[in-house]
């Protein structure tokens, strides 16, 4: 068996059941080196980019070391951002899928107190959260790490530049010190080494280096005339349109520097009828669920956010990242267009830059090692292009029901595609899950007959509310 491989780990056969089961073959450069350490019990630092796979670096010991007959907090993974909270906590329910009886909870701000205070009560096994409100239930009294065997930081640069550093310290002070305590960061400052050397024991520290050579993504750059640059957004959607008519893409993630600029670009973009939704700090979980589940299953062609929003999101395949601005930092720009190209696909990476930005350019291309193309856009002096070609050939509609109502895909699927449903499995899409609410996309010319069925029939028996969302 080759060393590169699940089976020549030292896992469960639940877990190489469930990594047979969702396609993974061979590990990842992180999981491969970080594994074996992990399942040891070492303390590690783990320095890789986004979407390198290592949540499932860490996920996995975890599982393996649980023991489900104790329902007492065992892990706890500290993510700077909602949505990456919500992300690993996905993440961790599918790889324990086959652990019966496993809780994971996430606990983040824009979530009712209420009901993960119940949780809380009822006992979970794994936390997933952010440091505020980790810390928030610990001053309540609420929650338990007395017996704490694994504490992970996701992004842990992340959370000091968020300004966490001693929501941190306090989460630290809570831990029992014999643990194990793993750090992922995708940069390593001064104020990682700090932390390690404060909190980790002998660490194991593994580095795999930002290869933008490696992925697949051709990399544009477009210039935005000074005058143009220097305007409103309605003048620079114009290079935009453009772009998007050159670079056509099912997927289209465009990253702007500042929340009111993603305001703005999406409510021009939705004007033109361009199938799109926005990801900034002000939305709510709930809102922000929705416009990942929609941009997932392809109801929404395109997602303009800002890093924040954007830090550690879920998709799985993704043709283009445009950036509408530019970067602050030559790491950013990296972390940004690694959404793309991964897994063997071939991705593109356009930014927009104004004759001002020609410095930043040189100082991406030094850190990257890599030269844009530079090349003529085509469509000149052709403005306000309909943005019809970018309508989303699906729908999604949302039920009032999920994974805390037994509801599962296969049950939805077999309310719009049995006899009251009448649907082909060809006209429906994706289908998530989440605590109390489901999506699924249907194909748009469909999607007011599925609407239609589902109110008038049942999923499992049961009666949800079912609405159509964009």
């Amino acid at each position: 068996m080759g060393q590169f491989e699940f089976g020549s780990l030292a896992l469960s056969a639940e877990l190489l059941e469930v990594v047979k089961e969702l396609g993974f073959t061979e590990m990842t450069s992180i999981q491969a080196q970080s594994l074996p350490l992990l399942l040891a019990g070492k303390d590690l630092i783990g320095q890789s980019k986004t979407g390198s796979g290592k949540t499932a670096a860490f996920a996995l010991p975890i599982l393996q070391q649980i023991k489900l007959d104790e329902h007492l907090i065992q892990a706890v993974i500290l993510c700077p951002t909602r949505e990456l909270c919500a992300q690993v906590g996905r993440d961790f329910r599918t790889l324990g899928r086959r652990h019966s009886g496993l809780q994971v909870l996430v606990v983040s701000g824009g979530q009712p107190m209420g009901l993960q205070l119940k949780a809380l009560d009822k006992g979970v096994h794994i936390v997933v959260g952010t440091p505020g409100r980790v810390l928030d239930l610990l001053g309540r009294g609420r929650i338990d790490f007395s017996q704490i065997r694994t504490l992970v930081l996701d992004e842990a640069d992340r959370m000091l530049d968020m300004g966490f550093a001693d929501e941190i310290a306090s989460v630290f002070q809570a831990m029992p010190k014999k643990r194990q305590t793993v750090l992922f960061s995708a940069t390593f400052p001064e104020s990682i080494d700090l932390l390690s050397k404060k909190y980790q024991k002998n660490p194991q520290r593994i580095f795999i280096p930002d290869d933008v050579d490696a992925l697949s993504i051709e990399q544009f750059v477009y210039e935005v005339e000074a005058a143009e640059a220097g305007q409103r957004v309605e003048a620079k959607i114009n290079i935009l349109l453009r772009v998007l008519q050159q670079h056509r893409a099912e997927s289209t993630l465009i990253f702007c520097n500042q929340k009111t600029t993603v305001a703005e670009l999406a409510a021009v973009l939705e004007k033109d009828k361009v199938s799109c939704g926005c990801l900034h700090g002000d939305l709510e979980q709930r809102e922000r669920d929705q416009v990942m589940a929609l941009f997932r299953n392809g109801s929404y062609r395109i997602l303009v956010a800002t890093d924040v929003a954007a830090r550690g999101l879920d998709i799985e395949q993704l043709d283009l990242v445009v950036n509408f601005d530019l970067p602050t930092q030559p790491d950013v720009y990296v972390h940004r267009i690694g959404r793309t190209g991964r897994a063997g696909r071939s991705g593109v990476a356009v930014t927009l830059a104004s004759p001002f930005d020609a410095m930043k350019l040189v100082e991406i291309e030094k850190f990257a090692n890599m030269k844009f193309l530079r090349q003529n856009l085509g469509f000149k002096n052709q403005h306000g292009l309909s943005g019809s070609f970018l309508e989303a050939a699906m729908q999604t509609l949302s039920i009032s029901g999920g994974r805390k109502d037994k509801l599962r895909p296969g049950d939805i699927l077999g309310a719009l595609t049995g006899e009251a449903g009448g649907l082909k499995s060809a006209q429906i899409g994706k289908i998530e899950i989440h605590d109390r609410i489901s999506y699924v996309a249907i194909s748009a010319e469909v999607a007011k007959l599925a609407l239609q069925k589902l109110r008038e029939g049942r999923i499992k028996g049961q009666k949800f509310q079912i609405r159509i969302l964009n």
